[in-house]
Formats: structure tokens, C-alpha cells, sequence
């Protein structure tokens, strides 16, 4: 790649020598090669016409734009500066098959030859035409042209914006037009230029303003017939887009009907000349009007079918008055009879009821069993003293039985003996009453339990029968161990 502003090439003159020309070689820098190499290229082909299809293009943030040339069987680099570039009507785009002007030359840093192009053109397209597709396209995708955003024109329009031209016909057959179906409407007039410089911007502000006016009911932008470059203006991206953000409805009259604009596509409605546009903005003010008498004159008519057949309707229910009177003095009549026999009919049957509540009292008071009840309270009473005495009796003789056996179990009871001076005498811990000395040894601990209270002792000594006999009373005579406050456990 090379910068826009170039430094003037090496002369080729001093270095187009051949290496082996004279008796010594002289040998080239690869910077001095590319020198030489741009110098002829430049020289030879100063200027060239070249075709072929965009690819890889790049478009940095300096401006310039880099991409490749190429054709079937070959290729070649190719810089638009950005000075070119501003000056292109459309936007370049890979595949798109363009003719260009420029200069050969080499990139001398890389050693790559490109191509500077100092003009491009589309191939079998204006650049014009196509710098309108690609804007149509953009536009397109953005939504401005889908139906579903149009608006419906108001029936009855009582104030008309238009926006073109003062001076050309378009204007002349509008306003034509609008005097001739509808003389009432109001039309307000918004002068702009329809072609060359400024045109775009006049539109745009003419509409801006019609829709901040409030009181527009529609708006007809258009001008008359013209070349391509005189409809320009209307497709011009601001028109547009102005169009597509009225609130109001917009009506596109621009040209005749084989001219078409992008404003068309933008349009609430496209009309194809501009006194079309007047005829689908204003209604018939006559047609409106006899239709409007049309209506008048079925609403009376109407009216006065209604009016005669509620009359008949009147003169019928006021006829069918008297009958009703009497209807309604019969049913009276009926009512009072009815009544009369339910009031009968009411007091027969609570004469019925007393009598049959007059039968059951006496039934009731004849087999009330309030005596027998008595009787049996008092049956209950002579009982209940008779048991009395029975159960009195029968617990003094079961006394006396225990207090007797208690008598007979008490003499018979061991304690019964303590109480006469004997004692039992237990082992410890075991509790075994001991019934023979070989029971126990000498040194064991023994319990003698009495008739009151126990007491603990230790054998000292054992005695067989025979020697208890002889010694008598001596063996009272020795101490006895007693242990002084154990307690024999219960």
C-alpha cells in the first residue's frame, strides 16, 4: 500500500543500467529494485482503463479503500484514495462487476504492484441508478416501505397540505382539482424547489412543518414530469426518511405514471400524476351532498313507516284496554274466591288439630305413669332399709368371725412366744433362724430378735447338750459381745 501523497520516484535513467554492462557488475538494494521497477511501470503504463470483480474490499478508519480486482484467470491489488472515494456516487461492494481508470505502480515496501484508481464506474449500471438500488435496499430492510405502517387517507379531509413547486403545472392542476370536487377544503401551500440545489432540504422542512401546523389533514408532495436527475431530489434518503416519520398521511405525486421515486415507496399512497393524487385526496362535494339527501330522504321515509306503525301499534293496545279491565275484575274476582276458601280451609284444619290435641291429653293423663312411679319410690324406700339391716347384720357376724380367727392366728404367731420371754435367733447376712448349734461357729455374728426390738451378738463359745447340763449357769456368768448401735435390717 502507498500513502496519498507520493515521494517522486528514483530516476530510472541512473539506475537502468544492466548488472553485467562494463567490466564490473553493479549490485542493486531490494528498496533500489522496486524503485526501478515502479519507475518504469509508471512510465509505461501511465494511464489504464481496467475490468473486473470486486473482492476483499477494506475500508479502513483513514478513508481509503483497499480491495482486489480479479477476473476469471487472474488478479490484481487495487487503492481508491479517499479524496476518490467522497467523490463516488454508490458504495462499493464485494462481487460487484465495476470499470476503473488509474495508474500502475508498485508498493515499495512489499514489492507488490497495484492499480491507484482515480475512477470507478459499475459495469452496465449508471452509478447513479445503482447508488439508488443500494439506497433502495437499505431503506428497505429498515422497514419504511412495509404496508403495514402506511396510513389510511381521512374520508373527509377539511385541510390539505401540499408541497411542491409554486411556479409548475403540478401545482395548477392540484389546486384545479380540489376547487372543482370539494371548493370547501382548505389548502395550505408549502413552496419548495423540486430539483437542483437545496430541493432535498426544502421538501424536508416543508414537511416538518405542515406536520407541526396540527390542523393537516393530508399532505400531496410531487412535482410534474422530468429526467431522472430533475426527480432526484424525491430520492433523496432525508426525503424519505421525512416522509416515512409524518404523522400525517402523505400522498406521492411525483412525475408521471412510468416515473418512479424512492418517495413513492415511502408515500401513505403513490399517485401517478398529480391531479390523480387531488382526485384520492378530495371527495365529489356533490356526491357527497347527494348522497348526504339520499340518506335524509331513506331516514324520513323511514321515519315515517315507524311513526304510522307504532300509530297502529297505539290504536291496538287502546282498543284491547277496555277488554283488559274486565280480565283483571275476573281475576280480582277469582283472587277473593281463592282466598275465602283458603280462610276456610285454615280454620277446618286447626279445629281438626284441637281435637285430636284434646285426645291425646286425656289418652296421656289415663296412662300416665306417675302412680306406679310413686308406688315404686316407696318400694324402693322399704327396700332400701331392709338391706340396711341385712348388710348391719351380716358385717357384725363377719367381724366377730375375724376378731376370733385374728384370736386363734395370734396364739398360734411366733411373736405371740417372744412376748412370753423366748427369742429368735437369725444368722447374718443370711437371716436363717438357727434350730441347731452346728447351725453355727464360734466368731459368727447373730441377730436375737425379742418381742420388742433385736439385738446383735457374736458367738464366743459352743456348747453341746451334755456340756450345757453340767455347767449350768455359768455360761451366763461371761460377757457377751454386743454390738452397740447396728440395727438388725428389716
Amino acid at each position: 500500500m502507498i500513502s496519498e501523497k507520493e515521494e517522486n520516484p528514483t530516476d530510472a535513467s541512473s539506475l537502468f543500467v544492466s548488472p553485467l554492462a562494463g567490466s564490473s557488475r553493479r549490485i542493486l538494494t531490494v528498496s533500489e529494485l522496486n524503485a526501478l521497477v515502479r519507475a518504469c511501470l509508471e512510465n509505461e503504463v501511465a494511464d489504464v482503463w481496467l475490468e473486473g470483480e470486486i473482492s476483499n474490499l477494506r475500508a479502513p478508519g483513514s478513508g481509503h479503500l483497499y480491495c482486489t480486482l480479479k477476473d476469471p484467470t487472474g488478479q490484481i491489488r487495487a487503492v481508491i484514495f479517499r479524496s476518490t472515494a467522497l467523490r463516488l456516487g454508490f458504495a462499493l461492494e464485494d462481487g460487484l462487476h465495476v470499470i476503473g481508470r488509474g495508474r500502475v505502480t508498485i508498493y515499495e515496501p512489499r514489492g507488490e504492484y497495484q492499480i491507484v484508481l482515480e475512477q470507478v464506474e459499475p459495469k452496465g449500471w449508471g452509478a447513479q441508478q445503482l447508488a439508488l438500488e443500494q439506497l433502495k435496499k437499505r431503506l428497505a430492510s429498515e422497514g419504511l416501505f412495509d404496508p403495514d405502517r402506511k396510513k389510511s387517507l381521512p374520508a373527509f379531509p377539511r385541510t390539505v397540505g401540499i408541497v411542491t413547486s409554486p411556479t409548475g403545472a403540478a401545482v395548477r392542476d392540484i389546486l384545479t382539482v380540489l376547487h372543482r370536487r370539494c371548493p370547501i377544503i382548505r389548502i395550505i401551500l408549502a413552496p419548495v424547489l423540486v430539483q437542483g440545489e437545496g430541493a432535498a432540504q426544502q421538501i424536508v422542512s416543508a414537511l416538518d412543518s405542515l406536520n407541526e401546523l396540527g390542523i393537516v389533514d393530508v399532505i400531496i408532495v410531487g412535482r410534474g414530469g422530468g429526467s431522472v436527475e430533475d426527480l432526484q431530489p424525491f430520492n433523496d434518503e432525508r426525503v424519505v426518511r421525512a416522509i416515512a416519520a409524518s404523522s400525517v398521511p402523505v400522498v406521492s405525486a411525483v412525475g408521471h405514471e412510468i416515473d418512479v421515486t424512492l418517495a413513492d415507496f415511502a408515500a401513505d399512497l403513490r399517485a401517478p400524476t398529480p391531479s390523480a393524487a387531488a382526485e384520492a385526496v378530495a371527495p365529489v362535494l356533490r356526491e357527497v351532498v347527494d348522497r348526504l339527501a339520499g340518506w335524509v330522504a331513506r331516514c324520513r321515509q323511514y321515519l315515517v313507516r315507524r311513526c304510522e306503525s307504532e300509530r297502529r301499534r297505539l290504536c291496538a293496545a287502546q282498543a284491547e284496554l277496555g277488554n283488559v279491565r274486565f280480565r283483571v275484575l275476573e281475576t280480582m274476582q277469582r283472587v277473593d274466591g281463592a282466598v275465602i276458601r283458603m280462610r276456610q280451609a285454615m280454620h277446618d284444619a286447626l279445629r281438626l288439630q284441637k281435637e285430636r290435641l284434646h285426645a291425646l291429653q286425656h289418652e296421656a293423663a289415663v296412662k300416665s305413669p306417675g302412680p306406679r312411679i310413686r308406688h315404686a319410690v316407696a318400694s324402693v324406700s322399704q327396700s332400701a332399709l331392709r338391706l340396711k339391716q341385712a348388710m348391719r347384720l351380716y358385717l357384725e357376724q363377719r367381724t366377730g368371725a375375724a376378731h376370733s380367727s385374728l384370736a386363734r392366728l395370734y396364739a398360734l404367731s411366733p411373736m405371740a412366744v417372744l412376748s412370753r420371754g423366748y427369742s429368735l435367733i437369725e444368722t447374718v447376712p443370711e437371716r436363717s433362724v438357727v434350730h441347731d448349734v452346728r447351725q453355727v461357729t464360734v466368731g459368727q455374728d447373730l441377730v436375737a430378735r425379742l418381742a420388742r426390738g433385736a439385738f446383735r451378738c457374736r458367738v464366743s463359745q459352743i456348747l453341746t447338750e451334755s456340756r450345757c447340763t453340767e455347767q449350768g449357769d455359768s455360761l451366763y456368768n461371761k460377757p457377751s459381745i454386743y454390738e452397740g448401735d447396728e440395727q438388725w435390717p428389716r
